[in-house]
């Protein structure tokens, strides 16, 4: 984009936009296919030791899907920022001989 005369801002912006959107697509997977596979998944656990057992159930709930959510739009973001940051102030020429 900056050999096309594109300043440095609007890499940033662009750079940082697919970064989120893509991790928002990665997101909704991941809670999509959390509440197909782990929502009312019981499972049971024994202690050979004292012969006890523990079960318990998965509950996916709305918040969960919500800060899974959120958590990946951060992951997203943090992990375009240095990259974006970098494309905007790298040399035009550099990239160009990089690539």
């Amino acid at each position: 984009m900056r050999a096309l005369g594109f300043g440095s801002g609007p890499v940033v912006i662009s750079v940082l936009v697919e970064a989120v959107l893509l991790s928002l697509v990665g997101g909704v997977i991941g809670c999509a296919l959390a509440y197909m596979f782990f929502n009312g998944f019981r499972t049971a656990t024994l202690n050979f030791q004292t012969f006890s057992q523990i079960a318990f159930a998965f509950a996916v709930t709305p918040s969960l899907l919500v800060g899974g959510l959120i958590y990946s739009l951060v992951m997203g973001f943090v992990g375009g920022f240095f990259p974006a940051i970098r494309a905007a102030y790298l040399p035009v020429a550099t990239t160009l001989r990089q690539h």
